[in-house]
């Protein structure tokens, strides 16, 4: 048939493309490789799949949770309908030695974007049609240890199960979208990553940062975090500091002849107690920021006066406040205080960025529901990246971490909906 395609071709190639979901390998088979080579390139093609994918297994030296299985026929391609219909039944399962990745994109991924989606269990892809502006949606793919909420379940139109909220609903919908949105007013990059869950040094998304920066390169990001429907816009920041204090250890019968620890630490509480909390508001976004002591620490025996006391404080400060300003205020409220003062620990909160076109026309398209988002998120590192950033995603965010987590899947189908139109334009 030439450069056209045939029956026999649109009947075969979806199966035969599938062998690396079957690891099958097609080394050796250069006239199916061609075959390959020629369906791939033709444009009706590329406009239907939208993303040309390749897949690897590759052994690894650790083993890797899976915990995204989508089901379902959520879409009707016939009328060009989003049908509503969400079954994500999901199971975390430990693989060892053995990760099902993929790396895909509208032309050639580069050898480095492959091994890092194989070494990480992390799915990259991406259009490059030219297009005005650029979409990133991204979302980790790990969750949380289960709580005797596996396997997922369907009951009266809510979703229940482990990281249903947190946050496979919202891949789902981005996977989805990346999947039938064929003429996006936007480039679209789909970043899916692992090891947000834990501690921020294995941060799949930090170490796309770290070694394919261009990949986070765009005009605004949305993270499916669950977020209620709202655009969560930004992040706060938090620090934490410990403040301590010294004394006279000396028995607790002869306690004159000691210098309490523990009782200096009245003064710091008291501040903290009668601390007047400052709300801000950016870009129509109020955040509201707090200083709280979050653990204590101090006493050697019940018979002894200490000699050492200390009590954390965590602060969330509004994003228009750097980690040095926030730390510089920590100190201010304690000022005068017999007491040391450490940092221990930091991240910057991000700016909303919503006055910057890409992201006023989803503002727009979500019918201004917007508010600010309360804790941190990873759109702290698109907006050190320069990247306007939001949560967007469904779920309740009280309802992450839950045994009883779980979703109502019109949200699913009410977020799909609103993105879709901001992505089509």
């Amino acid at each position: 048939m030439g450069d056209a395609l045939s029956i026999a071709d649109i009947a075969t190639y979806p199966w035969a493309r599938s062998h690396f979901w079957a690891t099958v390998s097609v080394e050796g088979l250069p006239h199916l490789q061609a075959w390959f080579d020629r369906l791939d390139a033709m444009p009706r093609v590329q406009a239907a799949l939208l993303f040309r994918i390749e897949g690897t297994y590759r052994d690894l030296r650790y083993a890797t949770r899976i915990d995204l299985h989508l089901s379902g026929d959520l879409y009707d391609v016939r009328s060009n309908r989003f049908l509503g219909a969400v079954d994500l039944p999901t199971e975390t399962v430990t693989v060892p030695g053995r990760c099902l990745t993929a790396a895909c994109g509208s032309h050639a991924v580069s050898a480095r974007a492959r091994d890092l989606a194989s070494e990480l269990g992390t799915v990259l892809a991406r259009t490059d049609f030219g297009k005005p502006s650029r979409v990133l949606l991204a979302g980790h793919i790990d969750t949380v240890p289960a709580a005797d909420n596996l396997p997922s379940r369907l009951v009266d139109g809510v979703l229940h199960g482990c990281g249903t909220s947190d946050m496979k609903s919202g891949d789902a919908v981005f996977l989805h979208l990346a999947a039938t949105v064929a003429d996006a007013a936007h480039d679209i990059t789909v970043v899916m990553y692992d090891c947000e869950e834990i501690e921020a040094s294995a941060n799949g998304l930090g170490r796309i940062e770290r070694e394919l920066p261009q990949w986070l390169d765009a005009d605004v990001a949305i993270l499916g975090e669950p977020s209620g429907g709202f655009i969560e816009a930004g992040c706060q920041g938090t620090l934490r500091v410990i403040v301590s204090a010294t004394g006279t250890r000396a028995h607790s019968a002869r306690s004159w002849l000691g210098d309490n620890a523990i009782h200096k630490l009245g003064a710091v509480l008291a501040r903290l107690n009668h601390y007047q909390a400052r709300e801000v508001d950016i870009d129509g976004c109020v955040y509201r920021e707090g200083l709280s002591a979050v653990r204590i620490d101090g006493g050697v025996a019940g018979n002894v006066v200490p000699d050492a006391a200390s009590v954390t404080v965590n602060f969330r400060f509004a994003p228009d406040r750097s980690v040095e300003a926030a730390y510089d205020h920590v100190r201010e409220v304690l000022d005068g205080l017999d007491v040391g003062i450490e940092l221990t620990d930091s991240a910057a909160g991000a700016l909303p960025g919503l006055t910057k076109p890409a992201a006023a026309a989803l503002v727009n398209a979500a019918g201004g529901q917007v508010r600010a988002k309360y804790g941190w998120t990873d759109v702290s590192r698109f907006a050190a990246l320069g990247v306007p950033a939001v949560n967007y995603g469904p779920g309740d965010p009280n309802l992450a971490h839950r045994a009883d987590e779980r979703v109502e899947a019109a949200q699913i189908t009410a977020v799909t909906e609103m993105l879709r139109r901001y992505l089509i334009g």
